[in-house]
């Protein structure tokens, strides 16, 4: 099975929804954690499953695979500098989390939305890790072009499954 990515950025919802049909979108997953825009509006929960389903693309709204987590005072994910990486790596060792991604799998071919445009400054980089490890092809679409297929983070260890971002040995410096 391949999994797409996408970030809905700054666009409009014509560029997004020509976007989606260039690249053969049937399911759109929705997992911001808060499916809203102040910015862009027609990008909020609403209006956005309304303009798909028009189009002929399902919705759906993952909350339990959405960002804006936090870290935990005891976090093994000290590979990640950023705070925000650093919590969602921290709630990728729960079953919530992974019962999300059986949750996502269940639903067939599927393209993953949240709101940055490239996928290296969003969760879903680290959603798209935990997706490989459990076998399955992940895609990220950027704009026109073909999508790139999605390498593990150089910083992820697996260990039964599960994936972590420890971090660096120091003392192999």
């Amino acid at each position: 099975m391949t999994v797409f990515t996408i970030g809905h950025s700054t666009r409009s919802l014509d560029e997004f929804l020509d976007l989606l049909r260039k690249h053969g979108v049937e399911l759109l997953v929705d997992v911001r954690t808060v499916p809203a825009s102040r910015r862009m509006p027609h990008f909020a929960k609403a209006p956005l499953e309304r303009s798909l389903d028009q189009g002929g693309i399902g919705y759906r709204h993952l909350p339990e695979l959405g960002g804006l987590r936090k870290p935990h005072p005891d976090s093994i994910n000290l590979g990640w500098r950023n705070v925000s990486f650093r919590g969602y790596a921290d709630y990728m060792q729960t079953e919530e989390f992974w019962t999300g991604v059986d949750r996502l799998l269940g639903l067939g071919p599927a393209t993953i939305m949240c709101a940055e445009a490239v996928p290296w400054r969003c969760h879903r980089s680290l959603l798209a890790d935990a997706l490989t490890v459990r076998g399955v092809e992940v895609r990220h679409i950027t704009g026109k072009s073909e999508p790139a297929r999605h390498v593990l983070t150089p910083l992820a260890r697996v260990h039964e499954g599960r994936i972590s971002y420890p971090a660096p040995d120091t003392l192999a410096l």
